[in-house]
């Protein structure tokens, strides 16, 4: 992730007159503070045939007794007419901390080079370095706290994160080259946005809602246009927007059975209530006719008696005209 520009470019004039140790200002890069030292006649007496060049870091009292930075770098020589003169090679995961401040290319130019007027047009030199941080410690690593952060190839996170931000940047080492912002609380700012996504979109797909979904997609939108090469991202939404559809379809489809299957619970019931009312009715018109076949009997009952009655009385009464007959005939006779 090399920036197309250098992190610093150092300018020395009247170069062929230097002898001493020549030292830059301090510069930042990565969100940490360096410094170039050039020693036109090698580092104490040594390699004295050779330029000799350092990058220094610098010892803030600010920073733990344990920090550390871990970086990538290399140096450019070129004259005033941007003619490059030297190359040095990439130096790798070079560490940085309080007991080994600098890393030195002790044999950069030969010092007879520079004996040619021609080879430094206008006796300037110009020295640029260009550098790439992968970790930073601000303390003791056993000591990291929740709030304390490290430097991730140029961007600080939580030490809680530096896992994931590990992660995606090794599987994805292209992911930020082209990202613009310089600004080290803007690109933190759009790094923890990343790192929020990347948890969101990596949950079981059952639990993202409707809303999740579509702050993924404004999200990725927001950080693609920063620079952020996240085509693995948006693959990744595309696949659980199409899971959260196809689960949606689900749902509606047991939703539906539910629904159906209360509607012939609700039914059941309906039936079963009639049921009851009917055997309630049923029952109820029975003791009505038990009722009604009880009445009836007792007035048979009664009618029958009656009837015995009007048969004894007119038994009676035949018997009493007999008698009164009997007894006008023998009136008559006599």
């Amino acid at each position: 992730m090399w920036n197309q520009k250098p992190c610093f470019r150092f300018k020395i004039n009247n170069f062929s007159e230097k002898e001493a140790a020549l030292m830059s200002k301090v510069f930042v890069s990565g969100g940490y503070e360096w410094y170039i030292s050039l020693h036109p006649n090698g580092f104490d007496g040594l390699c004295d045939d050779h330029l000799s060049l350092y990058l220094r870091a610098t010892n803030s009292k600010s920073m733990g007794s344990g920090w550390e930075r871990i970086a990538n770098f290399y140096f450019v020589l070129l004259d005033r007419t941007n003619k490059e003169l030297y190359r040095s090679c990439v130096q790798e995961q070079v560490s940085f901390h309080a007991d080994s401040l600098c890393w030195r290319f002790s044999e950069t130019l030969p010092r007879s080079k520079f004996e040619d007027y021609l080879f430094l047009e206008g006796d300037k030199l110009f020295v640029e370095v260009y550098i790439q941080m992968v970790e930073s410690f601000d303390g003791e690593r056993e000591d990291v706290t929740e709030k304390e952060t490290v430097d991730i190839y140029g961007f600080q996170v939580l030490a809680s994160q530096v896992v994931a931000a590990r992660k995606i940047f090794s599987e994805h080492p292209d992911l930020a080259y082209d990202f613009k912002p310089k600004n080290q609380v803007v690109r933190t700012e759009y790094m923890n946005v990343l790192l929020n996504l990347v948890e969101t979109l990596y949950k079981p797909s059952q639990d993202h809602s409707e809303t999740d979904l579509r702050n993924a997609q404004i999200e990725l939108s927001e950080l693609a246009e920063a620079g952020f090469k996240l085509d693995w991202l948006k693959s990744k939404l595309d696949e659980v927007s199409l899971k959260g559809k196809k689960s949606g379809a689900d749902d509606v489809q047991r939703l539906d059975e539910r629904v159906k299957n209360l509607e012939l619970v609700e039914l059941n019931l309906k039936l079963d209530c009639l049921k009851t009312k009917l055997e309630e009715v049923s029952l109820e018109k029975k003791k009505s006719d038990d009722a009604d076949g009880s009445r009836v009997k007792e007035m048979e009952g009664r009618i029958d008696s009656l009837e015995a009655m009007v048969s004894d009385l007119k038994v009676e009464l035949g018997k009493e005209k007999a008698k009164s007959s009997a007894a006008d005939d023998f009136l008559l006779i006599d």
